[in-house]
């Protein structure tokens, strides 16, 4: 395989301007916590300044580098304030040791912990432990400084048949949205320009996928085509009903024509599927503004994730949204095992059936050229 030791030609910045759509959702924390190392790290000092110029002024720097208690009583008052909260930290060091994250790409690499979205099916639920607060990572120099050492070790994309031609691949938004908290942040940017610019040893890819639209930071910036950024998109009535407080369907459908217009390969998550009623029609025409809004021929991948729970989420979730009306009904489910005893609730294997039957006739006719990078 060859290696790509120079970022590949994109089209000049004045080629690809489209006007950035206006982002429709920013958050602002109603409280920032900043640990001492953290205040000291250049990006946790870079983030400090977003922080300062976007208008967010309750930032306490602590003494140390321990956060206080945020557990509150357990109840809504106290979930919703640690939904509110952003946690600026530098993680233990044996983070930076990056772990495979199948299906989606060979390495996890976190900018964060945590997102500031109210999905009512949020599988961090079930991933990461304590309060919901977004934890910020202060260290991503030194992240970005070790990432060499991964390049062509991966399993899941480098070296294989079927994804070999992505190199070896970095995802960036297992537990966080990375556009979501970009505004504060600026990590993603960051990201993007070092996988754009840096010399590396072989084919890379970072991989980042989120559910707002503030892509304006991002249209220029010198990615070289290192960087996909992939929109997670639902039927209408999926978006409506259970994904608060992000960009809606339609934004992120702007949102992703802008940056496919920018020169970037592009994705689609279409996640979680749900048998909702008139699912057809609603994926379908879903899969018609996906369309319209990537020009045929263009580096499009699409991944499809049917939705499921674990015990232990579908208690955090009803704990979080007790009002919920999203069906973790088990006795509609069927049960599979991981191979350490974990328990996931997933849909029966003829409703599975009939869902995957229906998005592998349709993509290829609604979304001809792009490549379905897997179902699950």
């Amino acid at each position: 395989m060859t290696a790509l030791l120079a970022p590949p030609a994109v089209p000049s910045d004045a080629a690809l301007s489209p006007a950035a759509p206006a982002p429709s959702r920013l958050w602002t924390p109603k409280r920032v916590l900043v640990t001492r190392s953290a205040a000291e790290r250049p990006h946790g000092q870079r983030v400090l300044a977003r922080l300062e110029a976007a208008g967010v002024d309750a930032v306490e720097v602590l003494r140390g580098d321990r956060l206080p208690n945020l557990r509150g009583d357990g109840d809504r008052a106290a979930f919703m304030a640690a939904k509110d909260t952003l946690a600026l930290v530098v993680p233990a060091p044996s983070k930076r040791e990056l772990q495979p994250i199948p299906p989606s790409a060979d390495w996890r690499v976190d900018l964060a912990e945590g997102c500031p979205a109210h999905c009512q099916y949020c599988y961090l639920a079930g991933s990461l432990g304590g309060p919901p607060i977004t934890r910020v990572f202060a260290d991503l120099d030194e992240v970005l400084d070790g990432l060499d050492a991964y390049v062509g070790r991966g399993a899941v994309t480098s070296g294989t048949l079927e994804r070999g031609g992505e190199g070896t691949t970095f995802e960036a938004s297992c537990y966080t949205d990375p556009l979501a908290i970009e505004h504060l942040t600026g990590g993603l940017s960051r990201m993007v320009e070092h996988f754009g610019t840096h010399d590396w040893a072989g084919p890379v890819q970072l991989r980042a996928t989120t559910k707002f639209d503030d892509v304006a930071g991002l249209l220029t910036l010198p990615h070289g085509g290192r960087t996909r950024l992939r929109f997670s998109v639902n039927a209408s009535s999926v978006d409506r009903r259970f994904e608060g407080a992000t960009a809606k369907v339609p934004g992120r459908l702007r949102a992703l024509s802008a940056v496919a217009a920018a020169g970037y390969p592009v994705g689609v998550t279409i996640a979680p599927i749900m048998p909702v009623e008139g699912w057809r029609e609603e994926y379908g025409e879903l899969l018609d503004g996906i369309a319209a809004a990537v020009p045929v021929g263009h580096d499009l991948t699409v991944e499809c994730i049917t939705h499921r729970f674990t015990p232990g989420s579908k208690e955090t979730l009803l704990d979080w949204y007790p009002r919920t009306k999203l069906e973790m009904d088990e006795t509609r489910r069927t049960t599979k095992r991981g191979k350490f005893g974990s328990v996931k609730h997933v849909y029966p294997k003829d409703t599975m059936a009939e869902l995957r039957g229906w998005f592998e006739r349709e993509l290829p006719e609604r979304l001809p050229g792009a490549r379905l990078l897997y179902w699950t």
